[in-house]
């Protein structure tokens, strides 16, 4: 946080649950890629490897889908502790075997609903936390909330994860409505969600998950109401029945490109989302 307070650009991983996807890792019915912990360990940690070879100094736990909820959903609720301890291990494992002790493990946390059953705040405020407390004691150096598509949902599970005493990372995913105002992907201003962290002790916002085309428009809003510091790691792919395709994706020059743009405007921690691997990664190299 020093580095980045004095200016330095922190560049973190790109995609995981769609690498390892494209790697052979089977998906989990309404729990998308997070059975990779433990069906494919090997695959999950050589992908984290790729990464930290290419220079990213934060890896994201493959965890975005191994909250309670999605579990209970896909039927292996059984699984939840095993997932989630698993998830950050491999990352850290990942960190000892390129000999990158400097490299942070985030625990990254969602509560995306694959079946459309969306997870209360109450409810969240018992899981999130219980699911932060594993990544905690697996080794986790801070929580990455991701792809927060709503504000009351976000405030629960940032209130559960910061009882850990970690620092705590803010997500959002989002889209332009009719009127090209850059709202939460289940519709809320992204102005208002902004807004409703201002005092919660939030180190950084990231705008992740998004578009490439709606990552400046997203970036006009935090300019005007978060003073804190900004990261980026967009996606560009399409899906079918959760399967990613990739015959959209934009490529690692255009992605580098885009990024300069971003990093001109303040953003100091960048990388990529889903459909954007390592090639894409390595493209932002040189910028960082």
């Amino acid at each position: 946080m020093s580095r980045i307070t004095n200016g330095e650009r922190i560049m973190i991983d790109g995609a995981t649950g769609t690498e390892i996807e494209r790697r052979g890792v089977p998906q989990l019915e309404n729990a998308w890629n997070g059975g990779g912990a433990l069906s494919d360990p090997d695959i999950l940690r050589t992908v984290h490897e790729d990464y930290i070879r290419e220079g990213a100094e934060i890896v994201i736990s493959n965890t975005f889908a191994t909250h309670r909820q999605a579990l209970r959903a896909a039927g292996v609720e059984h699984d939840f502790d095993a997932l989630n301890r698993r998830g950050i291990e491999l990352a850290a494992e990942a960190r000892e075997r390129t000999d990158a002790p400097d490299v942070l493990v985030a625990g990254g946390i969602s509560y995306w609903a694959w079946d459309g059953n969306w997870v209360t705040p109450a409810e969240l405020s018992v899981s999130a936390g219980e699911q932060a407390a594993i990544m905690a004691d697996a080794g986790a150096d801070l929580i990455m909330l991701e792809m927060m598509v709503d504000i009351g949902r976000t405030m629960a599970t940032l209130e559960a994860a910061q009882k850990t005493g970690l620092p705590v990372w803010v997500g959002y995913s989002c889209r332009a409505d009719e009127n090209g105002t850059m709202i939460l992907l289940k519709g809320e201003p992204l102005a208002d969600a902004l807004d409703a962290i201002q005092n919660s002790n939030v180190p950084l916002v990231s705008i992740m998950h998004t578009i490439v085309e709606d990552i400046d428009p997203c970036l006009d809003v935090v300019q005007e109401h978060w003073s804190g510091l900004v990261g980026v790691y967009a996606h560009s792919a399409r899906w079918e029945n959760n399967v990613c395709i990739y015959d959209v994706t934009v490529s690692p020059d255009t992605y580098a490109t885009h990024s300069k743009a971003w990093l001109k405007r303040g953003v100091q921690v960048i990388g990529s989302c889903c459909g954007l691997g390592v090639d894409h990664i390595h493209a932002l190299k040189p910028l960082v």
